[in-house]
C-alpha cells in the first residue's frame, strides 16, 4: 500500500517514489456540495412563502419575517464565529458549521409557530457566513495562485445549482407534502454533505496563522466598511424581488402555482451562468466587475418592473438578475478578500454579512411596499433605488487600492486587476508554497 500521508504543500497526499496524486478536484467538489445545501434552504424559503403563510396562518409579508431572521442570523454569525474559531483547523471548523446548519433546518421542520419559526431560521442563518468565508480561504488554498476568483466561483457554483435543482424540488415537494417535508430534506441534504467534507477535505489544508486579536485587527479598516456597506446596500435591491418572486409570479403575471418551481430553475440557471462568468471577470479585474455587477443588475430590476405583467419578457428578466447578482456576489467576495489581506477568512465572511444585511434589507423594504399596497412590482423599483444607492457608495467612496498583507514586500498596494492576480493569492497566509 502506498503512503497516503499529505505532504507539507497540503495541496495533495504523497504516493510511491514522490508521485502525487491530486485532491484540488475532490476538496472543491465538497466545498460545492455544502453550498449547494446552503443555497437550496436560503433560497427554498422564497418559494414556499405562500405554502407557510397560509400553514402558520398569517399574511405573506408576515411570513417574510423569516427570510430576514435567517439573513440576521448570517449577519451576526458571519464575522462573530469567524472570530472566536480563528485558531481552529479549517476542516474541522467546517465540519461544526455545516452540523450546526443541519440542526438549524430541522428546528424549522418543528416549528410550531411563526415566532418559533423565525428563531429557527435565526439559527440556520448563523454559520452561513462562517462557512463561506472559511471555505473560500480553504478552495484559495487548494488551487493555487491567480485561480482564487474561480475556486470561488466552484465553491459558489453549488449554490447556484441549488437554485437550479434544489430550490425548484424543495419547492415541489413543499407544495405536495407540505413546507416541514422540504425542511427535512435539506436537514438531510445536511448529513451528505457532511459526510463529503470528512472524506473530501485533506486535513491541515487552509490553516492560517491566525487569532482573535488579528481577525478583530482587520476590522480597523476603513474601506473594509464602506465595501460592506456598499455591498449591503447594492445587493439589496436583488432580494426585495426574489423575496417576493413566488407571489409576484402568480397574482402579477398571472402563471399557474405549478410553474413556479419552473421560473426558480430558470433564476437558479442565471445564476450559474453568472458565477462562470463573474468568477473569470474577477480574477481580470475586481473592481470593474464590482461596477458592471452594480449597474447590470439595476438595469434588470428596471427590466423587470416595466415588464413584470407579460410572462416571458417577466421569466427572462429574473433569468437575467440570477446572472447578474452573481456576478456582483462574486466580485464583492474578492474585493473583501482582498481590502482585508491579514484575515481573508474574515473578509470573505463579511461579504456574507453585507450580502444578507442586503437580504433583509431588500425583503423588508419589499414587505413594506407591498403591505402599503403598491404592489408586487413595486419591490422592483425599490430594489433598483438601493442598487443605485449601493453604486453611488462605492462610486464615491470605495475605489482605493487594497493594503499590503503583514509581511509583504514593501512598495503599492495590491492591485484589483489581473497584474495584482497573483500577488492576492500570495498574499493568503494559506496560500501553498510557490503561490
Amino acid at each position: 500500500m502506498p503512503d497516503e500521508t499529505l505532504d507539507p504543500t497540503l495541496r495533495r497526499p504523497a504516493g510511491r517514489a514522490g508521485r502525487t496524486r491530486p485532491r484540488v478536484p475532490a476538496a472543491l467538489v465538497a466545498l460545492a456540495v455544502g453550498g449547494f445545501t446552503i443555497g437550496t434552504t436560503e433560497f427554498a424559503t422564497m418559494g414556499l412563502l405562500p405554502n407557510i403563510a397560509a400553514d402558520l396562518g398569517v399574511s405573506i409579508p408576515a411570513a417574510g419575517h423569516t427570510i430576514t431572521a435567517y439573513a440576521v442570523g448570517v449577519v451576526v454569525g458571519a464575522p462573530v464565529l469567524t472570530v472566536l474559531a480563528a485558531r481552529m483547523p479549517r476542516k474541522r471548523l467546517l465540519l461544526i458549521l455545516m452540523a450546526a446548519y443541519t440542526l438549524g433546518n430541522v428546528l424549522s421542520a418543528a416549528a410550531p409557530s411563526l415566532g418559533w419559526l423565525v428563531v429557527a431560521r435565526f439559527v440556520a442563518g448563523l454559520p452561513h457566513g462562517a462557512f463561506f468565508g472559511v471555505g473560500a480561504v480553504v478552495g484559495a488554498a487548494v488551487a493555487g495562485p491567480g485561480r482564487r476568483g474561480r475556486a470561488v466561483a466552484t465553491m459558489m457554483t453549488g449554490l447556484t445549482v441549488a437554485n437550479v435543482v434544489g430550490v425548484p424540488l424543495s419547492t415541489f415537494v413543499g407544495q405536495v407534502l407540505g413546507w416541514r417535508v422540504a425542511f427535512v430534506v435539506i436537514g438531510a441534504l445536511g448529513l451528505v454533505t457532511l459526510l463529503a467534507l470528512w472524506r473530501l477535505v485533506p486535513d491541515g489544508v487552509g490553516n492560517q496563522d491566525s487569532s482573535v486579536r488579528r481577525e478583530l485587527g482587520a476590522l480597523r479598516n476603513g474601506p473594509l466598511w464602506v465595501a460592506v456597506v456598499g455591498a449591503s446596500i447594492g445587493f439589496g435591491g436583488m432580494f426585495a424581488v426574489y423575496s417576493y418572486v413566488a407571489p409576484t409570479i402568480t397574482e402579477v403575471t398571472g402563471l399557474p402555482e405549478a410553474t413556479v418551481p419552473i421560473v426558480l430553475a430558470v433564476f437558479g440557471v442565471g445564476m450559474t451562468v453568472g458565477t462562470i462568468l463573474g468568477g473569470r471577470l474577477a480574477d481580470r479585474h475586481v473592481m470593474r466587475t464590482v461596477y458592471l455587477g452594480l449597474v447590470a443588475t439595476l438595469a434588470v430590476l428596471v427590466l423587470f418592473a416595466l415588464t413584470g405583467q407579460h410572462a416571458v419578457p417577466a421569466v427572462a428578466a429574473l433569468f437575467l438578475l440570477g446572472l447578474t447578482s452573481q456576478v456582483l456576489g462574486l466580485s464583492l467576495q474578492a474585493r473583501l478578500m482582498d481590502l482585508s489581506p491579514d484575515a481573508p477568512s474574515l473578509g470573505a465572511a463579511l461579504c456574507h454579512s453585507a450580502l444578507n444585511v442586503g437580504n433583509a434589507a431588500g425583503a423588508y423594504v419589499g414587505g413594506l411596499v407591498i403591505a402599503a399596497g403598491w404592489g408586487y412590482l413595486a419591490p422592483a423599483w425599490a430594489g433598483a433605488a438601493m442598487t443605485f444607492a449601493g453604486l453611488l457608495v462605492i462610486l464615491a467612496f470605495g475605489r482605493g487600492a487594497a493594503p499590503r498583507a503583514a509581511g509583504a514586500p514593501r512598495g503599492e498596494a495590491l492591485e484589483a486587476g489581473p497584474e495584482g492576480a497573483d500577488e492576492r493569492a500570495a498574499a493568503l497566509p494559506a496560500a501553498l508554497p510557490g503561490a
